[in-house]
């Protein structure tokens, strides 16, 4: 059994994830409440607009403050003409110097910042001031009016151009570079064999998340103590960030994000408006708010890298895959460690004896990469899965047949079991419920009019990751529940499902459940990222939880198995009595869940299948997705409502990914031409059709307390290339170059 370690006053329970957890109290629970399709607990209040997001509090005396970019793509700011714009109507200051706030900070010493600061440019709109003033409108004037002088260097813009200038980065989530066996050796054995080899390139262009909601900090401080409003996934995580970037102690700093409209990742760290905010309050000695402007979002927050993909394959005409290639460039600001992981899936994705996965990265003076919603498997499956595609044809193998033969039960490379791995069922009876056999296997055969019609399928997969995360449950004299967690939620429905468990475990209705999520002045958590929320979080809750049923066992004189509790009722050994009534002036406990060894002993993922069906018109080359049908197995669905949003989400990802997306850089300055929503053309209505989701019954018991395991993120895994597939099955046109835009697929498109 999991080992199971009491604190002092027997209110506390961590649990260290070695061993398998088998029996789940959400399966014995009589409340009902998992799994089933709650609304949103946080509905009303989103759609009545009294969710209060980062930008929407009211605070007394709040100054606006604005945030000014650079103007060029690599330099240096030489001189800001400050007096400029402090005579101008309404405005109070202008801070641009950061770093002499934080040195002094850290010294001690009176805060001031120079009439001219000095700042290294890295890229097109980093951020080199905030103009604050007593309305936002004055400091949106004063910020587009101030003078700026720089001293330009030359920087280097084209992926292109310095594609033989790569390096082999830092190992990180993934090791950078991994080899198993020979697949040089192994391609040219195929060959010679009467076997089949393949050997493309695919390219992925930059991306943004382009969340709803903008980054945006209000700040205020309290003697040396600040406390930040913000739209971040991660509050626990974000608070030291902000510590450290200040120079002050982490215990000083205190994060509020209780509604955040939207992150895919680019919130997942502290942006520059939370930084400036927070040197503005203390400047002034008064609270303000900074809010980026959506151009600004696009030009200072993490992109999503490029990706160029070589993908070699090697199979046995039989279709079993004898080696596999997966060979990446990407790109991100000189001196930065991280990398799309974009091998991260083909890792343990197929069999395959030869193995090649590495990673290697390009300096350009561009916004800074980082994590975007599924990082490595959304761009990565994209190369694999459309491989997978051709090496199909050549082999003359049903696609989903190729898949379902390379399955496998152990890591190919780390040579474990799969913790659960459902692929081939979900491949099988998604054909099924997609209606696969209708497929024609000859592409462009299949015609309705002017429109050639195809379909295309690719498996999902995501890793599935724990991580360390507490919650406080407690149950109040009049029977009612609070759960807190600095755990967040981001759209996602981390308000409902906490609430489920919760409900479950203790027998008390949701709508007799409140939830306080997103303070750092509640239990720590993870927060929102990696598809590891729900899992971590919620295994925390669901351990509070569990400890409090115990105590109301206890008050009731019968043992925790012979406890019944449901409807705010607690029934045992033949007697029932109101939960109100056992616990006194109020039960509470705290749950702690961290990862271990059943992590290094399994390999953990979520699996699924996407299939598309396109409809390419053979006049205009204009594609268009008819319909979408995602199947997924992601250990339990704790709510079917919110888990199938998060696949439509996804899902919608993945046709943007496909056919729309596209971060143009300007290969002069690295200036950013499509930097709103107006051009950067993520789908819209017109572009998505009805999608269908299902979700195959499962359970991973070497995952986590509550059986769950990741969703947010699989829903994209595999989207793309289900719809590049139906592309090519529609027209026979192959493009290895997203997006496929008409300009793509003209020249080869048939007579009408």
């Amino acid at each position: 059994m999991l080992e199971k370690l009491l604190g002092a006053a027997a209110d506390t329970r961590t649990v260290k994830m070695d061993d398998p957890w088998p029996e789940s109290l959400l399966d014995s629970g009589a409340q009902g409440a998992i799994s089933r399709p709650f609304d949103r607990v946080d509905g009303p209040f989103k759609v009545t607009g009294t969710a209060t997001y980062a930008a929407e509090y009211a605070i007394d005396n709040m100054a606006h403050g604005v945030l000014v970019g650079a103007k060029i793509g690599h330099g240096k700011v030489r001189a800001i003409d400050v007096d400029a714009v402090k005579s101008l109507p309404g405005v109070i200051d202008v801070v641009i110097d950061f770093d002499t706030f934080i040195r002094n900070a850290q010294q001690g010493g009176e805060t001031s910042a120079p009439t001219q600061g000095v700042k290294e440019i890295g890229y097109f709109g980093q951020i080199v001031a905030i103009v604050l003033a007593e309305t936002f409108e004055a400091a949106r004037e004063a910020a587009l009016r101030l003078p700026i002088e720089y001293e330009y260097k030359s920087g280097t813009y084209n992926f292109a151009a310095h594609r033989d200038d790569a390096h082999q980065p830092p190992d990180s989530m993934i090791k950078a570079h991994y080899t198993q066996g020979d697949v040089d050796a192994a391609m040219a054995k195929a060959a010679d064999e009467g076997g089949v080899t393949l050997d493309v390139t695919y390219v992925t262009p930059s991306q943004n998340s382009a969340a709803m909601e903008p980054h945006a900090s209000i700040a205020t401080w309290n003697d040396d103590a600040l406390t930040l409003y913000g739209a971040y996934q991660m509050p626990t995580s974000d608070a030291s960030q902000l510590a450290k970037s200040l120079g002050i102690a982490t215990d000083k700093v205190r994060i509020i994000a209780r509604y955040i409209g939207g992150g895919f990742g680019s919130k997942l760290g502290i942006a520059p408006e939370s930084v400036a905010a927070a040197i503005a309050a203390r400047r002034l000695s008064r609270p303000v708010k900074a809010v980026m402007l959506r151009q600004q979002v696009f030009e200072a927050t993490p992109r999503r890298s490029n990706t160029e993909q070589r993908l070699r394959l090697a199979a046995t005409r039989d279709g079993k895959l004898t080696a596999i290639g997966h060979d990446s460039l990407t790109s991100n600001l000189p001196g930065e460690d991280y990398f799309e992981p974009v091998g991260i899936g083909t890792h343990f994705l197929y069999a395959g004896e030869s193995r090649s996965i590495t990673h290697s990265q390009v300096d350009l003076n561009l916004a800074l990469s980082g994590s975007m919603r599924a990082p490595g498997e959304a761009v990565g499956m994209v190369g694999l899965e459309c491989a997978m595609d051709e090496l199909a044809e050549a082999l003359g193998m049903d696609p989903i047949d190729l898949r379902i033969a390379n399955d496998t039960d152990q890591d190919p490379e780390k040579d474990i079991p799969h913790s659960s791995r459902l692929l081939a069922r979900a491949l099988r009876e998604g054909a099924t419920h997609f209606g696969w056999d209708r497929r024609a296997a000859t592409p462009a055969t299949r015609r309705e009019g002017e429109w050639l019609i195809g379909m295309g399928v690719a498996a999902a997969t995501r890793s599935n990751m724990l991580q360390q995360s507490s919650a406080k449950v407690e149950i109040h004299p009049d029977g009612s529940a609070t759960v807190s967690s600095a755990m967040t939620d981001i759209g996602t429905g981390s308000y409902t499902i906490m609430a489920q468990i919760a409900s479950e475990v203790l027998g008390i209705p949701v709508e007799r459940i409140t939830m306080q999520l997103g303070d750092t002045n509640d239990p720590p958590a993870a927060g929102s990222g990696g598809s590891w929320g729900a899992g971590s979080a919620g295994s925390a809750v669901y351990l509070a939880a569990e400890l409090v049923r115990e105590k109301l066992a206890k008050a009731m004189d019968v043992s925790p198995e012979d406890l019944t509790l449901k409807d705010g009722m607690a029934t045992g050994a033949n007697r029932q009595r109101a939960i109100s009534a056992l616990v006194g002036e109020g039960m509470a406990a705290t749950g702690t869940i961290k990862p271990g060894k059943q992590e290094k002993q399994f390999t953990q993922a979520s699996y699924g299948a996407h299939f598309a069906e396109v409809g390419v018109n053979v006049v205009t080359g204009e594609v268009r997705v008819r319909r979408m049908l995602g199947i997924f197995a992601a250990g339990r669905v704790l709510n079917a409502k919110t888990a199938r949003s998060q696949c439509l989400g996804g899902m919608t990802f993945g046709i943007g990914c496909a056919l729309t997306e596209d971060l143009i850089h300007d290969q002069r300055n690295g200036k950013l031409v499509n930097h709103d929503l107006a051009e950067y053309h993520v789908p819209v209505n017109a572009d998505v059709p009805q999608l269908e989701v299902h979700f195959i019954d499962e359970r991973d018991v070497n995952a986590n307390p509550i059986h769950a395991k990741g969703i947010g993120e699989l829903g994209i895994s595999g989207a793309a290339p289900a719809v590049v597939n139906a592309i090519y099955n529609a027209c026979g046109v192959r493009v290895r170059d997203m997006p496929i835009t008409c300009d793509k697929l003209l020249a080869g498109l048939p007579d009408l």
